[in-house]
C-alpha cells in the first residue's frame, strides 16, 4: 500500500477522530462536513422488494466528483420493476431547500424529500423524483459496522479524507413505491449507508467494485478500492461478512479479491469483471462470496448528466469516469478444514465506478 494512502485503523486515528474501536454512535450518521466547496456527502438506501422490484435512494449535497463547487444538492431515485422495466431519476434541488442535522441522519430535500434516522435503529426514507415515489422505514438487523475508523488518508499529510459508515448493514424494509400514479405496498431487505469527503473522488480514487447482499442466514459487504494513480493505484480491500446478526469475518488482511470474465462494456469503455469474487481466510474457516452478474442496471458515463458545457471541459480534460450498477446472484459459501459445510445463494445489486482511466486487467 502506497505510504500515501491508507485505512484509518491506529488507535492514534481513532482518538483523532473522536472514534471507539468496537462502538458506533448515532451522531456518526449525521452530517460531518459543512457543505462547503471542498466537501462532498451523501446517505445511501437500497432494497430488494418482496414483489421483484429494487430501489436505490441517494441524497447528495453534490455530484460524486464535484467536491470543490459550492453546495448544489441532487437526489437520486433509481427503481427497477419486477418485469425488468428502468425508471432513473435525478433531480437538482436549491441549496436553500438543503439541510443535515449533525446529532444524527436527518437530511431535508425540497418538500418532502427526508432521510431521517432513529438510534441507528429505524430509518424513514421519503422521496419523489420525476414519476417515481418512495415511502419507507428500513429496520436495522445488523448492528452498524465500518472498516476500522472508516476514514481513508490520502496525502502526505493525511488530511484528504473519503470516508465511509455502513449504518444499517442490513435491514427489514416495509412502505410503498409509486409510479405512474400506481401505488404498491410491499416489504423487503434494505441496505443503508453513509459517505463524505473533502477531496474529489476523481483525484484520489482509480476505481471500485462494491457490493452488499443477504444469503441464508449471511449478510456481507464487500469492495475492493484502487487509489488514483498518483498514489500507485494502491489497494485497500474492505470485507465485512456477519451470520445471523453477528460479525463473523472483517478483517482485511484474511481476504482475497479476483475477477473473472472481464470484458469491455461496450458503451462506457471500461473493462468489467462478469465475476467479482472475496476469499476470507481465518484459520481452519474459508467464506467464498460471489458476485455473478446476469444483466446491468445502469451503464452511464459520469458526464452523463452534466449541462452541455460541464461535458465539453470535462472530455477536454481527459476525464472518462463511469458508473456501472449490476443485477445477479450473490453466493456465500463456507468451507471448513476443506469441506464445504454451508452454501447459499441469493439475488444481490452490486457496483463497478470508475473515475479514472480504464487499466488493463487480467482475469
Amino acid at each position: 500500500m502506497s505510504d500515501q494512502f491508507k485505512l484509518a485503523a491506529l488507535s492514534d486515528d481513532y482518538t483523532r477522530f473522536g472514534l471507539e474501536r468496537d462502538a458506533v454512535r448515532e451522531w456518526e450518521d449525521g452530517a460531518r462536513t459543512d457543505d462547503s466547496a471542498g466537501s462532498y456527502e451523501w446517505w445511501y438506501f437500497d432494497a430488494h422488494l418482496s414483489d421483484g422490484a429494487k430501489i436505490v435512494v441517494v441524497f447528495m449535497n453534490k455530484d460524486l466528483g464535484a467536491a470543490s463547487s459550492p453546495l448544489s444538492p441532487q437526489l437520486r431515485v433509481n427503481l427497477e420493476l419486477p418485469d425488468g422495466t428502468m425508471s432513473n431519476n435525478t433531480i437538482a434541488i436549491p441549496a436553500a431547500q438543503w439541510s443535515a442535522a449533525s446529532e444524527r441522519a436527518d437530511v431535508r430535500m425540497g418538500p418532502g424529500n427526508r432521510f431521517h434516522g432513529e438510534n441507528l435503529r429505524e430509518y424513514r426514507i421519503q422521496a419523489t423524483a420525476g414519476t417515481v415515489q418512495v415511502d419507507f422505514t428500513l429496520t436495522s438487523e445488523v448492528p452498524a459496522w465500518r472498516p476500522a475508523t472508516g476514514h481513508m488518508l490520502f496525502g502526505a499529510a493525511r488530511d484528504l479524507e473519503f470516508n465511509w459508515l455502513p449504518s444499517v448493514p442490513q435491514g427489514a424494509v416495509r412502505g410503498s413505491y409509486t409510479i405512474d400514479g400506481k401505488r404498491h405496498e410491499t416489504t423487503g431487505v434494505g441496505y443503508h449507508d453513509h459517505n463524505w469527503g473533502n477531496v474529489g473522488l476523481q483525484k484520489i480514487v482509480n476505481d471500485w467494485y462494491w457490493g452488499r447482499g443477504q444469503a441464508g442466514p449471511y449478510t456481507v459487504i464487500a469492495s475492493f478500492i484502487t487509489s488514483a494513480k498518483k498514489y500507485g493505484f494502491a489497494e485497500i480491500p474492505i470485507f465485512m461478512l456477519a451470520r445471523d446478526g453477528r460479525i463473523v469475518a472483517d478483517d482485511p488482511e484474511k481476504m482475497t479479491f479476483e475477477r473473472d470474465g472481464i470484458y469491455t462494456d461496450a458503451k462506457t469503455g471500461k473493462p468489467v469483471a462478469g465475476i467479482v469474487r472475496y476469499t476470507y481466510v481465518d484459520d481452519v474457516d474459508t467464506y467464498v462470496v460471489t458476485f455473478d452478474r446476469k444483466r446491468d442496471l445502469v451503464r452511464n458515463p459520469l458526464t452523463k448528466d452534466l449541462p452541455w458545457l460541464k461535458r465539453a471541459v470535462a472530455r477536454l480534460a481527459g476525464f472518462d469516469g463511469a458508473y456501472l450498477r449490476f443485477a445477479g446472484v450473490l453466493t456465500i459459501e463456507h468451507h471448513q478444514g476443506g469441506r464445504l459445510v454451508e452454501k447459499f445463494a441469493e439475488d444481490a445489486i452490486w457496483e463497478l465506478m470508475y473515475f479514472g482511466h480504464a487499466r488493463a486487467v487480467s482475469d
